[in-house]
């Protein structure tokens, strides 16, 4: 953490809520919360973030964690929430409802902790956020914390839609897919007459520089730790996957931020041991 933020990098993102993908095995799987809170308070100016799964959190409760994080580190939390996709969250006794109910939850949650983070008192009693004049001493200096939200579906850029200052695509770096989710969200922000332009975008990109980009390990590697573009075709795979020499994999992170409309491109280097993540970083700094 601390080397990307000596090579300038503007925010690291580790992993979220005890998100125990089958694939890992039996490796290690740090709490995402606590390595994230650790890691605010072991750097000076890089933004961290990691993914809070609505079934992972009380609302209140999580937005008291966030505004105490704000006292500690001012403008380095980045909130980043989703519904959540993984059964073995079971295994910690979490509720996993239907798509449908997580996207509903999300939904109601992200509207309370809005209000909460702002300074109101809140009650409510909704289908899945239940408050009783709930409220957050202190709030966040700035008095309001940008959210970012993960997700490509319909009823879930709803959502985006209403509540987010940032999107995080959820979709792999391919120009079709890419087209596809961001015309059903202009479609969902003219619903609620909001200007789509004032959604921030990231997205995260598979990528392995000094590797061949023709080598079939590659995508082997990619539906191993993102399980969910397991449905993706070979050619799919192939237009995401960023590898090859240095300098083509940042000439191809450049065109992903311009013809994508990418504000915020994320390095995802799941699955590198420590030395080769780090030997990426280095080679990408700047990208």
């Amino acid at each position: 953490m601390r080397r990307a933020e000596a090579l300038g990098y503007r925010a690291v993102y580790v992993d979220g809520d005890v998100s125990m993908l089958p694939s890992r095995g039996d490796a290690p799987v740090l709490d995402g919360w606590t390595a994230t809170v650790g890691y605010l308070a072991s750097t000076s100016r890089i933004e961290i973030g990691s993914i809070r799964l609505v079934h992972h959190w009380n609302t209140a409760r999580l937005a008291q964690a966030i505004a105490t994080v704000e006292q500690i580190a001012p403008g380095r939390l980045r909130l980043l929430a989703a519904i959540g996709a993984q059964a073995t969250d079971r295994r910690f006794g979490l509720p996993f409802p239907p798509v449908a109910e997580r996207i509903a939850w999300l939904d109601e949650m992200l509207g309370a902790l809005r209000r909460l983070l702002a300074g109101e008192v809140v009650t409510l009693r909704g289908a899945h956020v239940a408050l009783e004049d709930a409220c957050v001493r202190p709030v966040p200096r700035a008095g309001r914390m940008p959210i970012e939200v993960a997700g490509a579906g319909p009823r879930v850029l709803r959502v985006i839609a209403r509540h987010a200052d940032r999107w995080d695509l959820n979709v792999p770096p391919t120009p079709a897919r890419v087209r596809e989710a961001v015309t059903r969200l202009a479609e969902a922000c003219a619903e609620i007459g909001r200007d789509p332009a004032e959604i921030g975008r990231s997205m995260w990109v598979f990528v392995r520089p000094g590797a061949d980009p023709g080598d079939p390990a590659l995508r082997a590697e990619q539906r191993r730790w993102n399980p969910w573009f397991r449905s993706l075709t070979d050619a799919e795979l192939q237009e995401a996957v960023v590898a090859g020499p240095t300098g083509a994999c940042r000439e191809r992170i450049a065109e992903l931020r311009e013809h994508l409309g990418i504000d915020l491109p994320v390095l995802d280097l799941s699955g590198l041991d420590r030395e080769v993540a780090e030997a990426a970083l280095e080679l990408l700094a700047g990208a």
